[in-house]
């Protein structure tokens, strides 16, 4: 009897051993520098944000702008983006990404104070071409930041939600805008950006970064320092989404008030629901192995869901598709940063994150700018058709070229 217990103890012994391996904690994801960089990065988005749907709005209604040309404004700081964004990742990686931040933050908020002044379109476009270059290095820096300070084993999650403070604010900052621009007017949404631009400033202050080998000053220059070359044809399968998301921000207010939905602002809270909800499950499927499933079905997701948006038109129909249109780029956005990271060299991992954001960038914007050429000559629906096309050419482009290219020349 005494053997048989002896047995059955040492069985238990071995079986919680066992649990405890297979179960071993993962590493810490949110550690205090981590959260302030997310804090930081949304209050950096949302307050850019604020500008999105509000201005198309101020140009059209109190300036007089035709509704052909809001586009020229809305993206005129693409040029800036173009210029900016190669330097930048090369900026981060050679000095230290924390005092890039703070420095690049503080000028980007004092640029808000120029739409005071800014009466007259060519003075938007100056002011717009300004803020362009300091969200470019600071965009680049919050993202290269976030990756420093999360584990190797929880890069996809930590980029995921990370990703997830600036792609809700992105939501979120035109559901307030339209509302204070409505109530309080276009002044008054300035100041609420720049009051959240300086508690961003505090929050970076905060951060704690790790420290890491730097990068040689005198290293010779050479393209990839500024643009990821293997990734080139990741780069142009992103524009064709990212068109898609251009046309959300900067025209769904008007398209709103175009079928008659009273409070389009409802379209962001709902976008904002199925990002979060994204994040919940995509970012540990891209740590396991699923990074191509998790893009092709997101894109998927989300050509199916503007080819819905261009066709129907009710109030609940509008709140549906808002939160797959979220639920598709909280899935594709951090998945696609990831290729870009798992392709380039610790010491580039800067240039990485710039290519991808350039990407981000320029395709948001040549959805802007189209999207303003499109609804003035046709309509709302001719855009968000066109979205839809692009996007289904973009699952196909990605399942040929953008998979067996990732496959091959990455090096994690």
């Amino acid at each position: 009897m005494t053997l048989n217990k002896s047995k059955i103890n040492s069985l238990f012994v071995h079986l919680h051993s066992f649990l405890k391996m297979t179960h071993k904690q993962k590493p810490k994801l949110w550690t205090a520098g981590y959260i302030n960089v997310c804090i930081a990065n949304f209050l950096m988005a949302c307050s850019f944000n604020l500008l999105m749907p509000s201005i198309p709005l101020y140009i059209t209604e109190q300036l007089g702008v035709a509704q052909s040309k809001t586009g020229i404004v809305l993206s005129s700081y693409t040029v800036a983006l173009l210029f900016i964004r190669p330097f930048s990742g090369y900026i981060v990686d050679l000095y230290s990404r924390k005092k890039v931040l703070l420095l690049s933050f503080i000028c980007y908020v004092s640029i808000f104070f120029g739409y005071f002044w800014a009466t007259t379109v060519i003075m938007l476009v100056l002011v717009r071409f300004l803020h362009g270059i300091m969200w470019g290095m600071c965009s680049v820096s919050t993202s290269t930041l976030a990756i420093d300070l999360v584990p190797t084993e929880r890069r996809a999650e930590g980029i995921g939600f990370a990703g997830t403070f600036m792609n809700v604010a992105m939501a979120v900052g035109p559901f307030i805008a339209i509302h204070i621009y409505q109530e309080q007017g276009f002044n008054t949404l300035i100041g609420y950006a720049i009051g959240m631009g300086i508690l961003g400033i505090v929050a970076v202050s905060l951060i704690k970064a790790p420290s890491r080998p730097k990068l040689k000053k005198r290293e010779k220059i050479s393209l990839d320092r500024f643009f990821l070359l293997p990734a080139w044809t990741i780069f142009l399968n992103q524009l064709l989404p990212c068109f898609a998301w251009g046309s959300i921000g900067s025209f769904v207010a008007q398209y709103g008030k175009h079928i008659g939905i009273p409070n389009a602002g409802v379209f962001f809270l709902f976008f904002a629901a199925g990002i979060i909800s994204s994040r919940t499950f995509s970012g540990r499927l891209v740590d396991k192995g699923y990074v191509h499933q998790v893009n092709i079905a997101a894109m998927s997701i989300i050509s199916v869901s503007f080819f819905a948006f261009s066709l129907l038109h009710g109030l609940y129909e509008f709140c549906i598709i808002g939160l797959f249109i979220g639920l598709g780029f909280g899935m594709m956005l951090p998945a696609m940063q990831i290729l870009y990271v798992d392709m380039a060299q610790n010491n580039k991992r800067g240039t990485a994150n710039s290519t991808y954001l350039l990407g981000f960038d320029v395709g948001t914007s040549i959805g802007m700018l189209t999207g303003g050429f499109i609804t003035g000559m046709w309509t709302f629906e001719t855009l968000y058709l066109t979205s839809s096309c692009l996007c289904v050419i973009s699952v196909l482009i990605y399942a040929f070229i953008s998979r067996p290219v990732f496959n091959r020349k990455r090096l994690r």
